[in-house]
């Protein structure tokens, strides 16, 4: 993913070069939003299934919102996360995908 590329919000760029950092290039993949400039959805490559959608609009300055979306919509989590550091961010991340 060329992150410079994707006209999303600095926070959003931010993010996603911090998630390049940490577990690689090819580990997650992005849903396309383009209409949604303060938001993007991950995913891990093989499994699209279950996804992440970080957001920062409606939130302070600095911190982020993620729902978590799941195989079954039932159990998806949404609204819950908010406001959160993006250290915050990344241990939901990483207990929501097992990494």
């Amino acid at each position: 993913m060329n992150i410079w590329a994707i006209d999303k919000e600095l926070r959003i760029k931010h993010f996603l070069i911090e998630l390049v950092h940490r577990y690689g290039e090819n580990t997650f993949s992005l849903f396309e939003h383009p209409s949604q400039f303060q938001a993007v959805e991950i995913y891990l490559t093989d499994f699209p299934e279950t996804s992440a959608y970080i957001y920062t609009f409606s939130q302070l300055d600095e911190k982020y919102a993620v729902d978590l979306k799941f195989p079954f919509p039932e159990n998806d989590i949404i609204g819950q996360n908010e406001n959160l550091a993006l250290e915050q961010l990344f241990e939901i991340l990483r207990i929501h995908f097992s990494i």
